[in-house]
């Protein structure tokens, strides 16, 4: 009996490790890359991301906001790597930019990045936006923009996007979601608003499974949603395993030399030879004159 009571409790023992480990790795692999739904507070968060400066290069009517700053290479990278995956599937990808406020007396921004997000709310210029994510960091001057330091209308826009990213993180954080830079924020199929601090690309499947966009995108794939690709030397894509169409059932003609109607046929005409000219045809008989009539001349 002591034997058994031993066992049972190894049993016990070893079961609460499994299930343990299992949850771990549940856990660890699987469960902390899922974004969170938004219970609190969704209209409020709504509200804040259709006031802010988002800069859009266009799409569908489904809209997905990436929050994060400048220099988080890990919104560079989601970015870079998702976004055309997202707009291939009609999502209009909505990129909100602030300044990060000065930490313990250090700044966090510089003042041409501070100037160029001021111009970025102001304007919503998208091909701003481009220009200066393809220019290194230290190579950015923000020349032609007015500046926002010493301006105090530029410099309340940056405050602005500040305020904004600080009342963002708190509302989020009522549902649950830790703030970390990118945030990502969209709805699902059913409408539900869904928010991910999307740091490890162990996340971005998530994103892609709740808006239907593909895991990869080819480079060659037509920009419009919808359009089969153009054919390749007059042949569709796809076409050499595919099974011809039937061709129509056309009515039999008579041979050309077939006699018609109960008149006699003409013989064919034969194709002559290679290398030889073709026979001319036969002239037609010439008619004999006609007898003249002359005068009587005989003497008698």
């Amino acid at each position: 009996m002591r034997r058994f009571f031993v066992w049972s409790a190894l049993a016990a023992l070893v079961g609460l490790l499994i299930a343990g480990g299992g949850y771990w790795a549940y856990w660890q692999f699987h469960a902390r890359f899922q974004p969170v739904t938004i219970t609190r507070h969704q209209g409020a968060i709504q509200t804040l991301l259709d006031g802010s400066g988002w800069v859009s290069g266009g799409g569908g009517g489904q809209a997905l906001w990436i929050v994060g700053y400048r220099d988080s290479a890990a919104m560079q990278r989601y970015e870079r790597e998702e976004g055309p995956k997202l707009r291939a599937a009609g999502v209009e990808v909505r990129v909100v930019v602030f300044a990060r406020p000065d930490r313990e007396g250090m700044e966090q921004s510089t003042a041409a990045e501070r100037s160029t997000v001021a111009e970025l709310w102001l304007t919503r210029d998208w091909s701003l936006y481009q220009r200066w994510t393809a220019t290194p960091t230290a190579s950015w001057t923000a020349a032609g923009l007015p500046q926002a330091d010493g301006n105090l209308a530029r410099m309340a826009v940056v405050d602005a996007g500040r305020g904004f990213s600080t009342d963002l993180s708190d509302l989020l954080g009522a549902s649950g979601l830790q703030t970390r830079w990118p945030l990502v924020i969209w709805r699902d199929r059913d409408g539900f608003l869904k928010a991910c601090a999307c740091t490890d690309p162990r996340s971005w499947a998530f994103i892609r499974d709740d808006l239907g966009a593909p895991d990869r995108v080819d480079p060659d794939a037509p920009a419009g949603p919808g359009l089969p690709p153009a054919p390749v030397d007059g042949v569709p894509p796809g076409g050499q395993g595919q099974t011809p169409l039937p061709y129509p059932t056309l009515p039999t003609l008579p041979p050309a030399d077939a006699p018609a109607d109960g008149q006699p046929g003409v013989a064919p005409a034969t194709a002559p030879a290679p290398g030889q000219a073709a026979p001319r045809a036969p002239a037609p008989p010439r008619k004999a004159p006609e007898p003249t009539k002359q005068d009587d001349t005989t003497f008698y």
